[in-house]
C-alpha cells in the first residue's frame, strides 16, 4: 500500500500510526507472555464474556455503517464507526486486563472440531494483528475528510474488521465450556 504523504502534520501522524500499529501488538505478546498473573480479582474472570459482547457489538457496528454509508447516510455512518472504534479499543483494554490477571484457558475439544477451533482462533489472532494499521488509517482519513483515500482503505479493513469481531465471538463459544469459575 503506498500513501504520498503531503505535509508534515501528515508525515507526523502517519509516523503515529506506524508506531501503535506495531506497538500495540508487541506489547500484548509481552503481556501475554508474562508468567506472573496479577490478582485484579475475581471480577476479570468475566471479562471473556464481555469480550464476546463487544466483539458482537463491533460485527453490528460495522455492519450497519456499511449499511450507512449504502444509504448515503454520513452521520450514522460516521457515528457507528466511531462506536465500532470505541469498542475496539475497549476490548483490547479488557483483552489485556484478562490475560494479565488470569492464565491462558486450554482448549479441550478433541478431533476435527479441535482443528477448526485453532484455525479459527489463529486467523482470528494474526488477522487482528494485520488490521490495526488499516482501521487507524481509515478513521484517519475519515476524521481529516480525505474520503478517497477512506473509500481506498476500507476495502480491506471492513472485511478484515468483521472477521476479526465475529471470529473473535465463534472462537469464545467454541472455548467457552472450559473456561473455569
Amino acid at each position: 500500500m503506498s500513501v504520498v504523504l503531503t505535509t508534515q502534520n501528515e508525515k507526523r501522524n502517519f509516523n503515529v500510526i506506524r508506531i501503535l500499529s506495531i506497538a500495540i501488538p508487541v506489547a500484548v505478546a509481552i503481556l501475554l507472555g508474562i508468567r506472573t498473573k496479577v490478582d485484579l480479582g475475581v471480577w476479570t474472570k468475566t471479562l471473556p464474556h464481555i469480550n464476546a459482547v463487544i466483539n458482537s457489538l463491533t460485527a453490528i457496528l460495522l455492519m450497519a455503517g456499511r449499511v450507512f454509508i449504502a444509504q448515503k447516510n454520513r452521520r450514522l455512518h460516521g457515528l457507528s464507526m466511531r462506536a465500532a472504534f470505541l469498542l475496539g479499543s475497549l476490548f483490547l483494554v479488557s483483552y489485556v486486563l484478562y490475560h494479565l490477571s488470569n492464565e491462558s484457558t486450554t482448549f479441550g475439544g478433541e478431533g476435527t472440531i479441535r482443528y477448526l477451533y485453532f484455525f479459527v482462533l489463529i486467523s482470528h489472532i494474526l488477522l487482528s494483528i494485520i488490521v490495526v494499521p488499516f482501521v487507524l488509517l481509515a478513521m484517519y482519513f475519515a476524521l481529516s475528510n480525505q474520503i478517497i483515500r477512506h473509500k481506498h482503505i476500507v476495502k480491506w479493513t471492513f472485511p478484515i474488521w468483521l472477521y476479526v469481531s465475529v471470529s473473535g465471538v465463534i472462537a469464545y463459544f467454541m472455548i467457552s465450556p472450559f473456561y473455569t469459575a
